[in-house]
């Protein structure tokens, strides 16, 4: 097959709470996004810049989500920006969300997604080029897979941590005061290795009072993040482990992040649905774009507006 680049590619930036992304609508499924353009693109200095990179791809236009096609029409293919791939994000789908109803794609209200953690079911109450938020994205329920005695470490000291599965694997730590993280720019070392051979998220939690939890975040492929949905989700679901909640109750936890509150509704069933605001702040092309299928070739950021 012969390479040929498409026609200059649209982009736009957006942000949850300060968690901020890049989104390219693909909606034929044609872009060839190898990891080192994600790398590239997500660079803050000689690309965009971003938490990670949303690629828009309608679900029978991408082989890993024709089977979901039935139940969602657009599938979130979202990479870290490291280059790899991952299973969930829930700031992340809560933009899309908003990119796709704002762009026409999607009616206000409630529609699925696909993902590679499975459908998941969001909201948006309007249309609105200048409304950010608030978007609600159901994240299902916990999972809690163990290993015991998963220790997290960082800046000279050690905690035990909970592992919390939410589509994505998480290791939570309870903490007196989330300075103790240090400044998380080494990764927190997490053991026993085993426990996450493909890596893990961690979240450093201080209680704040009755549901409210403050978090600190070192997302696996990124570092510190100003927010993580699925993050703030895996803080409830091991503060709720640790209280006398009665089983079969609903119960609503502020989540305070360095870049904004999000909130999390725990359902009787133990459903969780994460709230919080979702923005797309700019848009523009990359030139020339990602490529069909075949050798990759450079592009260059071209201006936003």
């Amino acid at each position: 097959m012969t390479t040929a680049p498409v026609a200059a590619q649209l982009f736009l930036k957006g942000h949850g709470a300060q968690n901020d992304f890049l989104v390219l609508p693909d909606p034929y499924g044609r872009l060839h996004l190898p990891a080192e353009d994600v790398r590239r693109l997500c660079d803050r200095r000689v690309g965009i810049g971003a938490d990670g990179l949303l690629r828009a791809v309608r679900c029978a236009a991408a082989p890993e989500a024709a089977a979901m096609a039935g139940e969602a029409g657009w599938f979130m293919d979202y990479r870290n920006p490291d280059g790899t791939d991952a299973q969930m994000c829930g700031n992340g789908i809560r933009v899309l969300a908003r990119y796709l109803v704002d762009a026409g794609h999607q009616p206000p209200g409630r529609f699925a997604v696909a993902t590679r953690a499975g459908i998941r079911h969001v909201h948006v109450p309007t249309r609105s080029p200048e409304f950010d938020g608030p978007v609600t994205v159901q994240m299902g329920r916990p999972r809690f897979p163990g290993p015991d005695g998963i220790r997290v470490s960082a800046a000279g000291r050690s905690w035990p941590a909970l592992h919390v599965d939410m589509g994505n694997p998480h290791a939570v730590a309870f903490v007196d005061n989330l300075d103790d993280a240090g400044d998380l720019r080494t990764p927190p070392t997490v053991t026993p290795p085993s426990a996450y051979p493909a890596g893990v998220t961690v979240e450093f939690v201080a209680a704040r009072g009755p549901q409210c939890l403050a978090v600190r975040v070192h997302e696996r492929g990124v570092g510190e993040t100003r927010a993580c949905g699925t993050g703030a989700c895996a803080a409830v679901a091991a503060a709720l482990t640790t209280t006398h909640a009665a089983q079969g109750t609903s119960v609503r936890y502020a989540v305070e992040l360095p870049g904004g509150r999000l909130d999390v509704a725990v359902a009787p069933d133990g459903t969780m649905e994460l709230t919080g605001p979702a923005a797309i702040v700019a848009r523009g092309t990359l030139n020339p774009a990602p490529t069909i299928p075949g050798p990759r070739i450079g592009w260059s950021p071209a201006r936003t507006r």
